[in-house]
């Protein structure tokens, strides 16, 4: 993997979910706790970053009166207005003045723009949640021709149940799942099986094709 082709894109790694306080910490903290998220993330963007790799961040913001979603939202966004989260300019949105305001890490973004201006073919994703924003990102960059890494000891959820099923089910579909240290690894030229990885087609479990019931 040519490190000069590759990005770690870091997906809303804000206060609001990384820190004691945040209004979203203490629904995530468990997995953050389990995978090592922050430790891992810090090690593995310093290490990417002294291979050459491009250090990408992709928070989310919105103003304090949430114009820009509906007037009635559901799901996810509700509960990031439901808890007054990512404010532009308050401490739980920190990291940088002007972010996304949806799920897609693509989307309302110029992302793509950077990526493709810079040469990047690779992408490595991290952050929260596994199972939304990292893996709405992760989708639309596999349609859009990247090669995709996720970096499963660098996300979060809301439960191990969903982390589990997003890493083992969703992620191989899409992408190719690796710990952080098989990425850097792959990004100082070593082959992994991570890395070797085609990941996981029309089967009913990784590696298992399909089969029909028969009478």
């Amino acid at each position: 993997m040519d490190p000069k082709r590759t990005a770690v894109v870091l997906i809303e790694y804000q206060n609001d979910f990384t820190s004691e306080g945040g209004t979203l910490h203490d629904a995530v903290k468990p997995v953050m706790n389990s995978t090592n998220m922050l430790a891992n993330t810090l090690e593995m963007v310093k290490k990417a970053r002294e291979l050459g790799a491009t250090i990408v961040h992709a928070p989310i913001t919105f103003t304090d009166d949430y114009h820009e979603l509906t007037s009635e939202p559901y799901g996810i966004l509700k509960g990031v207005v439901d808890s007054k989260s990512f404010r532009k300019g308050s401490w739980g949105s920190e990291i940088v003045d002007e972010g996304k305001r949806g799920l897609d890490g693509f989307a309302s973004t110029n992302l793509d723009f950077v990526l493709r201006s810079r040469g990047i073919t690779n992408i490595a994703l991290g952050g929260f949640l596994t199972n939304c924003c990292v893996e709405s990102t992760m989708r639309t960059g596999y349609e859009k021709g990247y090669n995709v890494i996720t970096l499963k000891d660098c996300t979060a959820a809301l439960s191990e149940d969903e982390q589990r099923a997003a890493v083992e089910k969703n992620y191989p579909m899409f992408s190719r799942p690796m710990d952080h240290n098989e990425f850097i690894a792959e990004l100082g030229g070593k082959e992994t099986t991570a890395g070797a990885s085609t990941g996981r087609g029309y089967t009913t479990d990784a590696g298992q094709p399909s089969t029909e019931a028969t009478a």
